[in-house]
């Protein structure tokens, strides 16, 4: 009995034993035919640290979808804080050492696509993206015929109006079909303030530390008198438009409006041992800002100032458009931008996540959080924001009518933007107009004589 017992075991463990060499074998050859998984490559994107915390977190939200969804590419963010990210992406230019996604701005955009820094990237995305993106953003991505970059979002400058106080004044509600005039806009301002409670009439804005927020929101005016930053034909000279008649007239008046204390005065120009100095008296202190607060019953300002706006002023707020100063509503645009490294190893990856950036819901997505205008017609379309009755639709209404002037596409656009920032201070604070622009002129055509004239590399 025990022999055969031990004989039925053996014979169980030897079936046990051929099951198991089978199924080892098995997985072995299936093993064999299998190719081993492709490493994980990294796709490193820097992006600037924005005051506008809840952009950022929606950047990483994005990165993190698309890392659960794609095999092969992960997307990792470097964030630089604000004030040092031009810095930061100028020395990794220079030594070769740019990541193969990053955000761009307009003052930088053009340089880093003229020095080669950047590639062109139209080959990588589908045609049916760039067809819905918004005419503005392509327009700003563009450098010597080609596309350096694509935006999730657009800008919209307008005034910003406290109904309550407007209707307080008696002043006339403006339309985009029947702007303010020179003249009336001015009236306006008067009445304004006469208000009782009111600090100024109107907030300009001129507490940012941005010298781009200058250019930004100020070469509007110059446009508007029929002046500009730079001559567009061939961006060879600011001598002759940026001092000319129109824009010496354009900032005269907008220096008046500060001097009869009709905007708020922010700025303070002393002199200390011989070199003029800018003192900014509400540097950045957003929170203090007078139109939120009820003492100034406009603001020259942006979308982005919407969600705060709203939260304090209700049903007061209103959104009317900018003045005709003679030659036609004209209104800034454009914003961040994404570009791709010329030394990106894999764009076409790059380009991929920018695909999935540039998504309906990718966009939808950061635009309910920033109140930017949607990069694409079908997601501006159904924005309960900007949509047909949304609140914020007059900037649609203004890009669609060609009103948004892009800044000058150049690589000199940098000095452009310092430049033309230093002079608009320093009038606001009281100088000589003329004399400003002038100087503003000069520094811009010798840094373009110095780079002869930015010829195509």
């Amino acid at each position: 009995m025990y022999s055969t017992r031990l004989i039925h075991i053996r014979g169980i463990f030897s079936l046990m034993l051929a099951v198991l060499v089978l199924n080892v074998d098995a997985a072995y050859s299936a093993n064999e035919k299998r190719p081993a998984k492709a490493a994980v490559k990294t796709i490193t994107l820097w992006t600037h640290s924005d005051t506008t915390i809840g952009e950022h977190t929606v950047l990483e939200a994005s990165a993190a979808r698309y890392n659960a969804d794609r095999h092969g590419y992960r997307i990792e963010i470097q964030a630089f804080d604000k004030t040092d990210y031009d810095g930061q992406v100028n020395k990794a230019a220079a030594n070769g050492s740019l990541p193969c996604l990053l955000e761009a701005d307009g003052p930088y955009l053009y340089t880093l696509a003229w020095r080669g820094y950047l590639q062109p990237i139209e080959q990588w995305l589908p045609k049916s993206l760039l067809d819905d993106v918004l005419p503005s953003i392509l327009a700003q991505g563009h450098y010597e015929g080609r596309l350096y970059s694509l935006g999730q979002f657009d800008s919209g400058l307008a005034l910003w109006g406290n109904r309550r106080l407007l209707n307080n004044a008696g002043v006339r509600i403006p339309t985009l079909q029947a702007p303010w005039k020179l003249a009336e806009f001015e009236q306006v301002l008067d009445k304004l303030s006469k208000l009782p409670g009111l600090v100024a009439s109107i907030e300009m804005g001129t507490y940012s530390s941005s010298s781009e927020f200058y250019a930004y929101a100020f070469s509007p005016i110059l446009q508007g008198f029929g002046g500009d930053l730079i001559e567009r034909s061939h961006y060879r000279s600011a001598k002759g438009m940026l001092d000319s008649p129109q824009s010496v007239q354009a900032l005269t008046h907008f220096q008046q409006w500060f001097k009869n204390g009709w905007a708020k005065q922010d700025i303070v120009l002393t002199e200390v041992n011989g070199q003029r100095k800018v003192v900014l008296s509400r540097f950045d202190q957003l929170a203090t800002d007078y139109f939120a607060n009820g003492k100034t019953a406009l603001s020259w300002m942006g979308h982005w100032r919407y969600r705060g706006y709203s939260l304090e002023l209700g049903k007061d707020l209103i959104l009317l458009p900018m003045p005709d100063f003679g030659h036609g509503i004209k209104t800034g645009m454009g914003s961040w931008s994404f570009v791709v490294s010329s030394t990106c190893s894999d764009p076409a990856a790059a380009a991929d996540f920018l695909s999935f950036l540039m998504s309906e819901q990718e966009i939808r997505r950061m635009t309910d959080v920033n109140g930017a205008v949607p990069g694409r017609r079908s997601v501006l379309a159904k924005s309960p924001l900007y949509g047909e009755r949304g609140p914020l639709r007059l900037y649609t209404q203004q890009l669609n009518a060609g009103l948004a002037v892009p800044r000058p596409q150049t690589p000199a656009y940098s000095t452009i933007s310092k430049a033309f920032s230093n002079a608009a201070v320093a009038i606001i604070a009281g100088a000589d107009v003329q004399t400003e622009l002038s100087r503003a002129a000069v520094l811009i055509d010798q840094d373009i004589a110095k780079n002869l004239g930015y010829p195509e590399y």
